[in-house]
C-alpha cells in the first residue's frame, strides 16, 4: 500500500515452518505460493483475499519429490517442478489458477541424468513465455535447459555450456522474447567461483552459448527480464544487461536471492534475513 514501507504479516499459519521459493499474484486479492521441499514440505496454498486467509490446495504426498519452483504461464495455466522421481523430473499442472493440482504423466518427460536437479534457490528455475515452459537444470555432468511447447505434456531437453558440478549450474531462466533468453547460476557452495556463469539463447532455448567476458563474475540466483534491461541477483551483487544479456555491468553489491517484475513495471528483489529491494529507475 505504501510501495514497501511498511509491511504486514499475511503468511498462512504455521508459515514460520516452511520456506516459501515462488509466488504468483495476478491482483490485489488472488494469489498462490507453493514451499520448497521433499513430501509434506512442499504445499501449494491459495489467497482470495490479499492475504488474509489461505487455503491449502496441494501437500505433496510423495517423500521422493522435492520441489523446486512453480510459475503460471497466464491467470489460469501453471506449471511446477519437482526434482527427478524414478528418473524424470516430476511435474505438476493447474488449468484453474492454482485451485487443482495433478501430477502430469511422466512418459514425455526425457531421464534425468545421473544426479541431476534443479535449483529452488530463488523459485525461478522454471519460467514461461507466450505458452511455453522451460525449465534449467544442473548438478550433473550437464547444465540442461527443458522446454515444452504443450503444457508440459512433452519436453526436449538441450546440453549448455554453464559449468555443472554438484551444487553447480543453471538457477534461474529469463525470456524477453520467445525466442531470446538468459541463463544465470554458478555454485552456491563456492558463491565467488567465477567463469561459465551465464548463457544466452536467440532461438527459443534450442542452443545456448556462453556471454562475453564481462558477465557476472560470481554466483547469481535469479535473473529478470524488466521490459527494458535484464537484472540478475545473487549474494554478492547484482548486474545489469542492455544489450540482451551479451554484456554486463554490476550495479549493486548488497545481497539479494530472488527479484521479480509487476506488469507495471516495478521490480522488486528479496535476500536473506528480511533484506527487500525496489529498482527505483530503469537502468542507463
Amino acid at each position: 500500500m505504501d510501495a514497501g514501507r511498511t509491511w504486514r504479516p499475511t503468511g498462512p499459519e504455521g508459515a514460520d515452518r516452511l520456506q516459501f521459493r515462488a509466488l504468483r499474484a495476478f491482483d490485489a486479492d488472488h494469489a498462490v505460493v507453493m514451499s520448497f521441499g521433499a513430501g509434506a514440505a512442499a504445499r501449494i496454498l491459495v489467497t482470495n483475499d490479499g492475504g488474509a486467509r489461505w487455503r491449502e490446495v496441494f501437500r505433496n504426498p510423495d517423500d521422493a519429490a522435492f520441489y523446486d519452483c512453480m510459475v503460471f504461464s497466464d491467470r489460469w495455466h501453471g506449471l511446477a517442478l519437482a526434482d527427478p522421481v524414478d528418473g524424470r523430473f516430476r511435474v505438476l499442472e493447474t488449468t484453474d489458477g492454482g485451485e487443482h493440482w495433478s501430477v502430469v504423466d511422466p512418459s514425455g518427460m526425457p531421464p534425468a541424468l545421473l544426479g541431476e536437479a534443479a535449483f529452488a534457490a530463488s523459485g525461478t528455475c522454471l519460467t514461461s513465455h507466450g505458452g511455453t515452459f522451460w525449465f534449467a537444470t544442473g548438478s550433473a555432468e550437464q547444465a540442461r535447459v527443458f522446454r515444452s511447447e504443450d503444457r508440459g505434456r512433452t519436453w526436449t531437453v538441450v546440453g549448455t555450456p554453464v559449468r555443472s558440478v554438484r551444487d553447480a549450474g543453471i538457477f534461474s531462466l529469463a525470456f524477453c522474447s520467445p525466442t531470446e533468453a538468459v541463463a544465470v547460476g554458478g555454485d552456491y557452495t563456492d558463491q565467488r567461483r567465477p567463469g561459465r556463469l551465464l548463457a544466452v539463447t536467440a532461438d527459443a532455448g534450442r542452443n545456448w552459448r556462453l556471454a562475453s567476458d564481462r558477465a557476472p563474475s560470481a554466483y547469481r540466483s535469479s535473473v529478470v527480464w524488466t521490459g527494458r534491461e535484464y537484472i540478475a541477483v545473487g549474494p554478492s551483487g547484482s548486474d545489469v544487461s542492455v544489450d540482451g544479456g551479451h554484456t554486463w555491468e554490476p550495479f549493486d553489491g548488497g545481497s539479494l536471492d530472488t527479484v521479480s517484475c509487476g506488469a507495471d513495471g516495478s521490480c522488486w528483489a528479496a535476500g536473506e534475513h528480511g533484506r527487500v529491494a525496489r529498482l527505483l529507475a530503469p537502468c542507463d
